[in-house]
C-alpha cells in the first residue's frame, strides 16, 4: 500500500509544472486521470528527439522522452474542452476528484470547472512556471516564487 492509494486526481495541467507534480502524485498511489487534446495529446508528446525507442532501437516517433519523464503512473483521457459535451465531462470528473490540478494558458479556461470546487473536490492546484506567475492575476502570491499554488478545503 502507498501514501495516496484511493486519492483521485484529475490532471488538466500541460507541459512541465502540472504533469510533474501528478507524476509524483501517481508514484505515491494517486489513481492519476491526464486529460489530453483529441487527436494530438499534450503538446510535449512530439517534443524530441528523443522519442521512444522499440525493442530493436528503432525510435517511435508517438511519444518523446520528454513527455514520457514527466506521465509515468497515469491513465490519460482525450477530452475537447471546447465543446459542451466535453465541458460538461471534465465537470463531472472534477467533482469526483479528491484533487484537481491545472495550469491552463489562460486563466478564463478555469472557468470552465471552478462551479464544481470547493464543494467537492478537496484540493485544488494551479501549477505554472515563475514566467506565468507575471501574469497571474495574483502576483502577490509568495508562492508563486516555488511555482506552485494550491488551495485546499477541509
Amino acid at each position: 500500500m502507498r501514501v495516496l492509494d484511493g486519492v483521485k486526481v484529475l490532471d488538466l495541467s500541460r507541459v512541465l509544472a502540472g504533469p510533474w507534480c501528478t507524476q509524483i502524485l501517481a508514484d505515491f498511489g494517486a489513481d492519476v486521470i491526464k486529460v489530453e487534446m483529441p487527436g494530438k495529446g499534450d503538446d510535449t508528446r512530439a517534443w524530441g528527439p528523443p522519442y521512444l525507442t522499440d525493442i530493436n532501437g528503432d525510435e517511435q516517433r508517438s511519444d518523446s522522452a520528454y513527455y514520457l519523464s514527466c506521465n509515468r503512473n497515469k491513465r490519460s483521457i482525450a477530452i475537447d474542452m471546447g465543446n459542451p459535451e466535453g465541458t460538461n465531462l471534465i465537470k463531472r470528473l472534477a467533482a469526483m476528484a479528491d484533487i484537481v490540478v491545472e495550469n491552463f494558458k489562460v486563466l478564463r479556461n478555469t472557468a470552465l470547472i471552478m462551479p464544481v470546487w470547493p464543494r467537492s473536490t478537496r484540493a485544488w492546484s494551479i501549477a505554472r512556471s515563475p514566467d506565468l506567475a507575471r501574469a497571474d492575476p495574483m502576483p502577490a502570491d509568495p508562492a508563486m516564487t516555488l511555482s506552485h499554488r494550491a488551495w485546499a478545503v477541509s
